[in-house]
């Protein structure tokens, strides 16, 4: 026979005992519903007959989406416009901590899972919901992705050159960004019950995150009296900062704007009068001369490799990076060296790596989940499992049933 050993509180991960409803698709609720996977969160992927819609299409950015943000949940497939669905889902809904969703705004209230509908079913239950514009103005209706939130907050009118359209950012960084932001507030609310035993109902608009995004610019344009405006690379009021530099082999970023980082960087380029060039004596004047100073720039670093540069300028003290392709970030020594790609497998055995949680913890406070579940694969054990029950009060206990 053999005997289990007693997990210490040490080995215990911070949600443990917590379960998740998840009512989402796509990316800005799965991704949170994965990080909280990770934190040790059992959670229920309640997914409509046909699946969500990251399954009904075979795009390749939609598998990614599914294989990046499901993995280790459970799938459980329900109609909530069928009767007998819907009073399973309301007995679920009472074994819940937490019930996360971005559906359209009001479809949910339509089919008696709002806040106040939740609340009735267990009074300290958290909700999160995710909408593309927030809960009023004119647009509180509306629907709204990514690419909306980059476009009305202003975001992709700050991204691209100066004399180009304006340019989405390279990834649906509203969307990522969003799943952090849920995430911690699905924490916080947590801690909140935890210490006083109020469930609380949570809004987060793409439109908020994409503007708290960019807090620096807002005031940045307060304290100038001008108008925020793309400009391609570089800190439009400090030079150089966030350049890119031509070395021998590729490009290069290089931030060296502080007085004393400038003369380090003349110095590591091998071109210390610079320092004391007129034209660049200080910011304003290094601002000013943007272009003749990357040109000049360019000349005196383009004689080594990117690696080789950004090693030079680092040791210096001056912030350097070689601007890497995604092979290239894979391969990279510190990459691998920190361990931020984990193993994962797809419903189907495929293997493959993603991006791990970006922090490092002693002891562990997350872990590497297991597969992609299939659409509905845990259908029975959730129908027959006896942890759908009434919870008892601030209940908190690992509920069995829960995945391991």
């Amino acid at each position: 026979m053999t005997i289990k050993k007693a997990r210490t509180t040490m080995e215990m991960l911070p949600l443990e005992g917590v379960r998740v409803l998840e009512i989402g698709q796509l990316v800005a609720i799965p991704g949170a519903g994965q990080q909280l996977v990770e934190l040790g969160a059992d959670v229920i992927k309640l997914e409509p007959p046909g699946g969500e819609a990251a399954r009904r299409t075979d795009a390749a950015y939609a598998v990614a989406i599914l294989r990046s943000y499901n993995r280790g949940k459970r799938s459980l497939r329900l109609d909530l416009k069928d009767p007998g669905d819907k009073a399973f889902a309301r007995k679920l809904v009472a074994t819940c901590d937490v019930v996360l969703h971005n559906w359209r705004p009001g479809a949910l209230e339509r089919l008696g899972f709002g806040h106040q509908q939740l609340a009735e079913i267990r009074r300290d239950i958290i909700s999160v919901s995710v909408s593309g514009f927030g809960p009023h103005g004119p647009s509180a209706t509306r629907p709204g992705l990514d690419i909306a939130a980059q476009a009305e907050s202003g975001l992709m009118s700050m991204t691209g050159e100066a004399d180009r359209h304006p340019q989405r950012v390279g990834t649906p960084v509203i969307d990522h960004a969003t799943t952090y932001v849920v995430t911690q507030a699905v924490l916080a609310a947590l801690l909140r019950r935890d210490r006083f035993g109020a469930g609380a109902e949570i809004r987060v608009p793409l439109l908020d995150v994409a503007i708290h995004l960019q807090t620096p610019n807002w005031t940045e344009q307060q304290v100038t009296g001008n108008m925020m405006s793309r400009c391609g690379n570089g800190q439009p009021s400090v030079a150089p900062a966030a350049d890119v530099i031509d070395a021998a082999d590729g490009p290069i970023v290089i931030s060296g704007y502080q007085d004393h980082a400038w003369v380090r960087l003349c110095e590591a380029a091998g071109r210390p009068e610079l320092a004391d060039d007129p034209r660049f004596a200080d910011n304003a004047s290094r601002v000013a001369n943007r272009t003749e100073l990357l040109r000049t720039l360019s000349e005196a670093l383009s004689s080594k490799s990117a690696a080789e540069t950004v090693d030079a300028l680092a040791s210096a003290g001056v912030v350097a990076a070689v601007v890497r392709t995604y092979d290239q970030v894979m391969a990279a020594e510190d990459v691998i060296a920190n361990g931020v790609f984990s193993p994962a497998r797809a419903a189907a055995g495929e293997a493959y790596v993603v991006p791990r949680l970006p922090y490092h913890a002693s002891p562990p406070l997350f872990r590497t989940p297991g597969p992609v579940p299939e659409l509905g694969e845990n259908d029975t054990e959730i129908r027959d499992c006896a942890a759908v029950r009434e919870p008892t009060a601030r209940d908190s206990v690992r509920r069995s049933c829960s995945r391991p």
